[in-house]
């Protein structure tokens, strides 16, 4: 069986696929902060939903990078993961 980081490797030899990637890193990293907050949390998506007063595939979704979250929906996942919502602006160029 084929694991999805070797297929990732495999589609990063060509070109369209690493611009396509790389135009969704935002919303890569924004997934990645969302999972991180609720893992640290201890909570399962399940929880997650109840505390923001949503449902279990919203929380998927933004999990996923399927959904652009607005300021009061990653200020009501702050709250319920007990973290604080903050948004950086860093010049061009710098990488993490």
């Amino acid at each position: 069986m084929t694991k999805v980081n070797d297929l990732h490797l495999k589609w990063m030899k060509k070109k369209e696929y690493r611009e396509a990637h790389k135009a969704l890193a935002p919303e890569f990293e924004v997934a990645r902060a969302v999972i991180h907050a609720r893992v640290a949390a201890g909570l399962t998506q399940h929880q997650l939903a109840e505390r923001m007063a949503t449902t279990q595939s919203v929380v998927a979704r933004l999990e996923g990078g399927r959904t652009r979250p607005s300021t009061q929906t990653l200020e009501r996942l702050a709250v319920a993961t007990g973290t604080r919502r903050r948004i950086t602006f860093e010049p061009q160029g710098v990488s993490r």
